[in-house]
């Protein structure tokens, strides 16, 4: 009798997904730091300010680097399933 064949996942496949859940969890996270200024209390409007600012601008470098793999698994034409058959239905 032959073992079962072991469950194997493809490095690319897999980093891909790895990519897009990180994604979708940079706006739960943004969410959290932007929330974070309030926890600080009274006095602290300056640093608060420049946390916000800093948090953004590091928001959308993260996202700019998550962007680039995830933007050419999108421009791969996609394998058509009905061939011949109507595309939009």
């Amino acid at each position: 009798m032959k073992p079962p064949a072991p469950v194997f996942l493809a490095r690319t496949g897999y980093r891909l997904r790895r990519l897009m859940d990180a994604a979708r969890v940079l706006p739960l996270a943004g969410a959290f730091l932007f929330m974070l200024p309030l926890l600080w209390g009274g006095g602290a409007t300056r640093r608060a300010v420049l946390f916000v600012f800093a948090v953004w601008l590091g928001l959308i470098v993260v996202a700019a680097i998550l962007s680039r793999p995830l933007g050419r698994v999108d421009a791969r034409p996609e394998p058509d399933d009905h061939a011949g058959g109507d595309a939009e239905r």
